[in-house]
């Protein structure tokens, strides 16, 4: 089993970057994500982690890298870091981005992203402010689902911030009306960052699991997943002194990086140069032979029908839904995951 090499004692990067891949999708989508990252931003100075889970009785299946694309990542400048599932698993694959953290290297500050995201500029020049953590605020009100008669937004997210122990009311954006969700701080957990991946990481381990374990009353009728880590992350967050991302972020899931999510909404939606980079840096004949095998890749950079979806919609009269998008994909029979 390749792992990572010891660091030598060179500078210092700025920060590190963290993904997880495991067998499967994701491990397309990193080798996607790596080689997007070094044809955007070939001056990176930090490392390009790709945290890997290992076999455990919390997988079925061995969850690690097929030997060609763990080849592949770490050709293009990646190490691949193994972890051990303690809490989470295939039942929660989420977890994998909490449990990954206390395997990065200490005391370097780190920028978690999902793998199904490209990097479309110079991330390198994005000013993080590593002391004050923020996540991604791409997102839609998913949690909690209010129901009549039942705790309201304010009383469900305060029962959260006072069993940590944290400061509920300088976490609301009070610009926002009462009971409307984006008063409260809520993000995607499609990327985030902060000053040292461990210490994050434990907090983000302890608060998960306190939740799962242990949920405050104004809880009890709420589902917890798949959004327990997006519960979780604002907690995190607030507990280091961070919250929302300023202006100053405005490159990420902007002209920086794309969380592009599923690859015939991308077609159909993103910009032209984020399609322009998912199909320049998955050109080159190694990284397209491995891509092909993917078949929602295969068919929709490499047959054309990404292109033809992309023909279907005004990028600038997009349908509001997300909804509304798939159903006109679906239709037309090109919808791929």
């Amino acid at each position: 089993m390749t792992t990572a090499p010891k660091k030598s004692a060179k500078t210092c990067p700025d920060f590190n970057i963290v993904i997880v891949a495991q067998a499967g999708r994701l491990s397309y989508e990193a080798l996607l994500f790596a080689a997007s990252l070094r044809l955007s931003d070939p001056g990176f100075r930090g490392e390009l982690l790709v945290a890997e889970p290992q076999p455990s009785d919390r997988w079925p299946n061995d969850p690690r890298l097929k030997p060609h694309i763990r080849e592949a990542l770490e050709t293009l400048g990646a190490w691949i870091i193994p972890f051990k599932n303690h809490h989470f698993g295939h039942d929660y694959p989420n977890g994998n981005k909490i449990e990954a953290l206390s395997a990065m290297p200490e005391g370097v500050p780190f920028v978690f992203f999902d793998t199904d995201t490209v990097i479309s500029g110079p991330l390198s020049q994005v000013p993080f402010d590593f002391a004050r953590p923020s996540a991604s605020m791409k997102r839609e009100g998913t949690w909690p689902k209010v129901e009549l008669y039942g705790p309201g937004y304010g009383e469900t997210w305060k029962s959260l911030y006072d069993k940590f122990g944290l400061d509920y009311a300088a976490s609301l954006d009070l610009s926002q009306p009462d009971e409307y969700w984006q008063r409260y701080l809520y993000f995607n957990a499609g990327w985030f960052f902060g000053p040292c991946p461990q210490t994050f990481g434990q907090r983000f381990l302890n608060y998960a699991c306190a939740i799962r374990d242990d949920r405050p009353d104004a809880l009890v009728c709420q589902e917890l997943f798949p959004w327990l880590d997006q519960i979780a992350l604002p907690l995190v967050v607030s507990s280091f002194g961070g919250g929302r991302p300023g202006p100053e972020l405005d490159g990420l899931d902007g002209d920086i990086t794309c969380h592009w999510r599923i690859l015939p909404l991308a077609y159909a939606r993103e910009s032209d140069r984020v399609i322009d980079v998912i199909e320049t840096a998955s050109a080159p004949n190694k990284i397209k032979k491995i891509l092909k095998e993917y078949e929602p890749m295969k068919r929709m950079i490499y047959q054309g029908r990404g292109q033809k979806v992309r023909a279907m919609f005004d990028r600038d009269a997009l349908p509001r839904r997300e909804q509304k998008i798939r159903n006109q994909i679906k239709r037309e029979g090109f919808w791929m995951r």
